[in-house]
């Protein structure tokens, strides 16, 4: 069930699950799960959720993931996998996805963009989640990429893109690619999950959103089940 929340009103949310590995080294999904029923999002954009060895299957279970009132976007990029490099969305039960792909980005290392186009509490939105690359250089060139993804798309829809931009500065690098379009969520630091003090983890919107209300999620449970903590937004249109 959702929670009470008025007409219109999306709560939004981005987390970097570290595949499930908590701040105690141990690798517990259902914690996870746990921390998401705690957020009461509408739609959680996920980073680092599978496995990156092997057959890099989903960090969390499918049938965690049903019972937890959730249905993933499915991106079908590999069988037993979430999302596409490590990029998830999952979606209540009662959301329409409309339609989803995925967006290469110029990289040095594995990296990528997930897109869904889907209609929650009545709204139809466009998510676009990422996890952008460790150098400035990289990540200044994936987020125009993204950017140039979003503009390309046929229909015009609210949109919010989320993740985690892994930008240290308060302004800067990519920050400022994406403010000529986008307005940031005022989310507070979430990274490290137990002491934060950098905001890595972003949510921006189009003009045409109004955020309502944003924060970052701190809990017990939330500063041991990853080393970031989940931001979070609740939208409008205007």
């Amino acid at each position: 069930m959702h929670p009470a929340r008025d007409a219109g009103h999306v709560r939004i949310a981005s987390y970097n699950i570290r595949k499930a590995m908590g701040t105690d080294r141990l690798r517990r999904p259902e914690r996870i799960l746990a921390v998401l029923a705690e957020l009461s999002a509408d739609v959680v954009l996920l980073q680092e959720a599978d496995r990156r060895l092997g057959a890099r299957q989903t960090a969390l279970p499918f049938e965690l993931i049903a019972q937890g009132g959730w249905q993933p976007v499915p991106f079908d990029i590999r069988p037993g996998g979430l999302g596409w490099h490590g990029n998830a969305i999952l979606v209540r039960r009662d959301a329409e996805i409309l339609s989803c792909r995925v967006w290469p980005l110029p990289v040095l290392e594995p990296r990528g963009a997930v897109m869904a186009e889907v209609r929650v509490r009545g709204v139809a939105l466009r998510l676009v989640g990422m996890h952008l690359d460790l150098s400035g250089l990289w990540r200044r060139r994936q987020a125009r990429a993204v950017i140039g993804h979003v503009e390309d798309c046929a229909e015009r829809l609210p949109t919010v893109l989320t993740g985690d931009l892994n930008e240290w500065s308060l302004g800067g690098g990519c920050l400022r690619d994406f403010a000529r379009a986008f307005h940031f969520a005022a989310t507070p630091p979430s990274f490290h999950a137990r002491r934060p003090v950098a905001r890595l983890d972003r949510i921006m919107t189009t003009p045409d959103l109004a955020v309502i209300d944003a924060g970052t999620h701190r809990s017990p449970l939330a500063a041991r089940a990853s080393d970031h903590l989940p931001v979070w937004a609740e939208v409008r249109l205007r």
